[in-house]
């Protein structure tokens, strides 16, 4: 397999991570599903990529992109005033997933938190994602915590 080189997003990967971010039954289901960019999602992936507590991260293999994550850095009071990384949206092009993209991805996410001094990395997924459960716990990640949303 060709190697995948990892990098921030640029303005001009938006469809293809909104693609990767679609290409799942329940992302689908959901409300504000998108696969086409609009003018709101070209001003959330800049409002992202102007925040210095936010990255968008792409896996390039050949010049395209097979895969992405966001990475937010979360000061806090906690833990003794320890910073801590949230990921979220972490998606594989399906033709590739189970070839180690997404834990080196996920690694890449690792170091960078690593750097920006988190000592500590979370994430939420979904009850509905036994796959997902099992490679995050192949990642070291427990479920120590439950997650509850809201909508607003």
């Amino acid at each position: 397999m060709p190697p995948v080189l990892f990098r921030t997003a640029v303005a001009k990967d938006l469809p293809t991570i909104l693609a990767l971010l679609a290409d799942d039954a329940i992302a689908r289901e959901r409300k504000g599903y998108v696969v086409e960019p609009t003018p709101a999602l070209a001003a959330a992936f800049d409002e992202i990529a102007a925040d210095p507590n936010n990255e968008l991260l792409v896996g390039e293999q050949e010049g395209e992109v097979v895969a992405c994550l966001q990475l937010t850095y979360i000061p806090g009071l906690s833990r003794g005033g320890m910073r801590r990384a949230l990921v979220e949206a972490v998606r594989v092009r399906g033709d590739l997933r189970g070839q180690g993209v997404g834990a080196r991805l996920m690694d890449e996410a690792f170091a960078r938190a690593r750097a920006r001094g988190c000592g500590l990395m979370q994430l939420t997924t979904d009850k509905r994602r036994p796959a997902a459960h099992r490679f995050y716990a192949r990642l070291g990640f427990e479920a120590t915590h439950e997650g509850m949303k809201r909508a607003l």
